[in-house]
């Protein structure tokens, strides 16, 4: 018998939703830009049924994880750590992987693993400074979409350096560079260095062991993986589904719970 689980990762921007088949088929996936205390989790929970063409019935189980699981009381099953999920969701999308950084809305987490478990950790969640948000900001000042960046920074000829580690410091340099006529792709550049030096500093605190993934939803953004590169000295591997590691991670620990019960 098929063993479907839902796994939900409640960020603090977003919302994500995966629903595996016997712990190795993806079978729906599902996201939506908002998160914790919004609407954002039951909207993408009603998403991924409706992209898998099922109800919640047919799930053998389903786990939560991230910013906002303990808001999903009474719909998952179980609630889990995001540490867990997410170094158990970057195993399956980078077998062999040592480190982890995962760059979300709101906090940086650089995680160490050994045969698929996580062993050390370190996590930036008190500076919003090389977070999803930081980028955020710069792009609105910029007057650019967050999309946009990667492409941009990528075109940059003179990248300046922006020094501040502070959001609030950073945008005011940006603004100062603006005014000075600054071309705009050197301001991104410098701003993905920026971000980089920071996560740098978080994994030298772990230790870098390669391979080396990225993961969250600033993984997108291939002008921050480019100048993370430079920082680390080592390629890093990236995945289409970098948004969704942690409810991947998520819906795997849910099939292990769901598979054990079967069996008993």
């Amino acid at each position: 018998m098929d063993l479907y689980t839902l796994g939900i990762d409640v960020g603090s921007t977003a919302s994500k939703c995966v629903i595996l088949k016997n712990g190795t088929d993806l079978v729906a996936k599902a996201l939506v830009d908002v998160g914790a205390g919004t609407s954002g989790p039951q909207r993408a929970i009603q998403a991924v049924l409706q992209n898998a063409g099922m109800e919640r019935g047919d799930l053998a189980f389903a786990l939560a994880t991230g910013y906002g699981r303990n808001s999903l009381q009474g719909i998952a099953d179980k609630q889990m750590s995001e540490l867990s999920c997410h170094a158990r969701g970057a195993d399956f999308c980078f077998p062999g992987v040592r480190t982890v950084i995962d760059i979300g809305g709101q906090d940086v987490k650089v995680l160490h693993l050994e045969n698929g478990t996580m062993v050390n950790f370190q996590m930036n969640d008190k500076c919003a400074a090389g977070t999803g948000r930081f980028l955020d900001v710069m792009a609105r000042v910029l007057e650019v979409r967050v999309e946009e960046l990667g492409m941009l920074g990528s075109l940059s000829t003179k990248p300046v350096a922006i020094s501040s580690t502070c959001t609030v410091f950073a945008e005011s340099e940006v603004i100062s560079q603006l005014s000075m006529g600054t071309d705009k792709k050197d301001i991104i550049e410098g701003i993905h260095r920026s971000v980089a030096h920071r996560v740098t500093g978080l994994v030298h605190r772990v230790g870098l062991e390669t391979p080396v993934a990225m993961t969250g939803g600033v993984a997108q953004n291939a002008g921050v993986v480019r100048a993370l590169q430079a920082e680390l000295g080592c390629p890093i591997q990236t995945s289409p589904l970098t948004q969704y590691n942690g409810a991947l991670g998520a819906a795997l620990f849910a099939y292990q719970i769901a598979e054990k019960k079967a069996k008993s």
